[in-house]
């Protein structure tokens, strides 16, 4: 009898939390290091990443807000998510819709205005989340602190499906916006020149990236470095055309989330490390060899 029992409790332990967690730990990484590439092109800055037009400082309230109010453990309405995951959504699009709004005039989005507004909605949001864990106790203080370290131990059918949803839309459009985003690389005018709608690409593309980045970060929490270093990688490896760029970030983002996440799970046995803080243990020695390798030819 107990023979019988035991495979279908491996079975029932891969199928229902190993296979849902690699399938999120693949998405979120992809979707964060492609977002990473996109913002890169957009802002024609290497410096750039996916958190720059405000998404995970209003995420981050979001959480935090939920944490300290409702004591986070409630399900939201939506199957399978918590209200912190739904709370950091909504606090990721409000910020954005700011910081758009901000550096948005008639004459079309200043990116450089844009720029300089997620730093300073970042900062606000940075000083709000400051102003949630000194009126928190002990336990709503742990909670913040690991979802901002970035987690994929929540993961479930229900958020490994969404990821895929969210994921499906951005991988069907961004490819199409490749030779956008190479345009953009030579400046706004040029790209003008070139027969570009320059204000619609620029709008699509920060939809596209607070829809992504709101949903990774409601769902794994404040995932860093994937977005800023990965592009940067593969850019050094490969040159700026983004119809190799896009898809190769993609894959290199994945695969760097799905190994610090492997590691994460059984490096402090019987405990677990957050992911977030193996992503930029892994990736920023390996970036530093990268740009030294690089100095070295030139």
């Amino acid at each position: 009898m107990g023979g019988h029992s035991e495979p279908s409790q491996i079975q029932s332990i891969i199928m229902e939390i190993r296979l849902p967690r690699l399938i999120l730990a693949l998405l979120v990484g992809a979707v964060l290091a492609i977002l990473g590439a996109v913002m890169q092109g957009l802002f024609r800055n290497p410096l750039a990443d996916p958190s720059l037009i405000g998404v995970s400082g209003g995420a981050s309230v979001g959480a935090s807000i939920v944490i300290v109010t409702a004591g986070g453990a409630m399900l939201s309405p939506l199957a399978g998510l918590s209200m912190v995951a739904l709370g950091a959504f909504i606090g990721g699009v409000i910020t954005t819709l700011v910081v758009y709004r901000v550096a948005t005039s008639s004459l079309g989005t200043s990116v450089t205005t844009m720029l300089l507004a997620g730093i300073a909605i970042g900062a606000i949001a940075g000083a709000f989340n400051s102003l949630l864990s000194y009126f928190s106790d002990n336990q709503m203080l742990r909670q913040i602190s690991v979802w901002q370290m970035g987690n994929l131990g929540g993961a479930n059918w229900q958020k490994a499906s969404l990821m895929a949803a969210v994921s499906l839309i951005i991988f069907s459009l961004l490819p199409g916006h490749a030779k956008s985003l190479n345009a953009f690389l030579l400046g706004e005018s040029e790209a003008r020149h070139l027969g570009i709608d320059v204000q619609r690409i620029k709008r699509q593309l920060i939809f596209l990236t607070a829809l992504g980045v709101g949903v990774s970060v409601a769902l794994a929490g404040l995932i860093g470095f994937v977005g800023l270093v990965i592009p940067h990688m593969v850019r050094l490896l490969i040159g700026p055309d983004h119809r190799a760029l896009l898809p190769a970030s993609a894959l290199a983002g994945a695969s760097l989330l799905l190994i610090a996440d492997s590691i994460a799970r059984v490096v402090v046995l019987p405990a677990e490390l957050p992911t977030g803080i193996l992503t930029a243990l892994l990736g920023a020695p390996f970036f530093v060899v990268l740009l030294l390798k690089q100095r070295g030819e030139i």
